[in-house]
C-alpha cells in the first residue's frame, strides 16, 4: 500500500494505492494553494487531518491551512495552541501512522483523518452490530421522528440508528448524513476489494466517523463523496463536546495515537 502526502497544502494525503487502486476520491479545488488558517474549509479530497475539530471553528480544524515540515521520517505543523507530529511507514499488510501531539495540559481536542473514498454505489461498510451511533441534525428529514429541539445529536444501533441505515451507499439521492459510530474500525466492501481503518490510543475516546454525501452537499452545486473518518473523540464539534467526548491532554503535555489501515477484512 502507497502513500503520498502534499505536505505544502495541509499535510493532505494525496494517494491511497493498493493492488492498482487508488482509493481516495479527489475533487479540482485550484483556490486550495492560497489558503491562510482561519480560512473557510477547501476541498480538495484525499484524506485531511482535521484537529482540534471537524466543524466548527476553525472550519476542518487549524492543520489542513499550514504548511507542514518534514524531519527525518516525521512530518510535522505547527498551530496556535498545538503542535502535530506523524510518522507513516508501509508494512507487509499495509500503512500505519503514528501520531503525537504536545500541548498545555488540559487542552482539548478532537482529531480526524478526515478520509474521502472513492467508491462505487455498491459499497457497503461493516463495523460492530449494535455500536452505538451518533446522528446530527442534517439527518432529521430523513428520520421518522421529529428533531429534538435544540440536541446536537441522537444516537440508535448501527447500521440503521433511528431506521436509517448507513451502512449501504446507493445511487446519489440528493441527501447527506454525518454519524459518528462508538467503534475503534471500519471495513469498506466494494466488489472484491477491502480497505480497513483503525485507531487506537490508550485512555482516549476513539470511535468512527461518516459522511454520506450522495449528492447532498454543499448548495448549490452538490457532488459526491464518501468520508470514512477514523476518530480521536466522539463528535464532529469539538464546542459540543461532553467530557467524555474528546480527547484531553495529560499533565504530560503529550498525547499519541495510531491510524492502521490495511486490505485486509477485520469483520467478525
Amino acid at each position: 500500500m502507497d502513500v503520498l502526502t502534499d505536505l505544502a497544502h495541509g499535510g493532505r494525503w494525496t494517494s491511497l494505492r493498493a493492488h492498482g487502486r487508488e482509493w481516495l476520491w479527489q475533487r479540482d479545488a485550484p483556490e486550495r494553494h492560497g489558503v491562510s488558517p482561519g480560512d473557510a474549509f477547501v476541498d480538495a479530497g484525499g484524506l485531511e487531518e482535521c484537529i482540534p475539530t471537524v466543524r466548527g471553528d476553525p472550519d476542518h480544524g487549524d492543520a489542513w491551512s499550514r504548511r507542514w515540515t518534514e524531519d527525518g521520517d516525521t512530518q510535522h505543523v505547527r498551530c496556535a495552541d498545538f503542535a502535530l507530529g506523524r510518522t507513516i511507514r508501509s508494512t507487509p499488510e499495509g500503512v500505519i501512522a503514528d501520531y503525537h501531539l504536545t500541548a498545555e495540559p488540559g487542552y482539548r481536542f478532537v482529531w480526524a483523518a478526515h478520509a474521502l473514498l472513492d467508491l462505487s454505489p455498491h459499497a457497503t461498510l461493516h463495523m460492530n452490530s449494535g455500536a452505538s451511533t451518533r446522528l446530527f441534525p442534517e439527518a432529521g428529514p430523513l428520520l421518522h421522528r421529529p428533531w429534538p429541539a435544540g440536541a446536537p445529536w441522537i444516537e440508535g444501533p448501527w447500521p440503521a440508528p433511528h431506521g436509517l441505515p448507513l451502512d449501504r451507499l446507493g445511487p446519489d439521492d440528493g441527501t447527506a448524513v454525518g454519524a459518528v459510530v462508538d467503534a475503534p474500525w471500519c471495513c469498506v466492501h466494494d466488489g472484491r476489494d477491502r480497505l480497513s481503518f483503525a485507531v487506537r490510543a490508550e485512555g482516549h475516546p476513539v470511535s468512527i466517523a461518516l459522511w454520506r454525501n450522495l449528492g447532498g452537499f454543499p448548495r448549490p452545486s452538490p457532488y459526491r463523496s464518501t468520508g470514512v473518518e477514523p476518530m480521536l473523540g466522539r463528535t464532529f464539534d469539538l464546542a459540543d463536546a461532553g467530557p467524555t467526548d474528546a480527547v484531553r491532554v495529560p499533565a504530560t503535555g503529550e498525547v499519541r495515537w495510531r491510524l492502521t489501515v490495511d486490505s485486509a477484512c477485520h469483520c467478525p
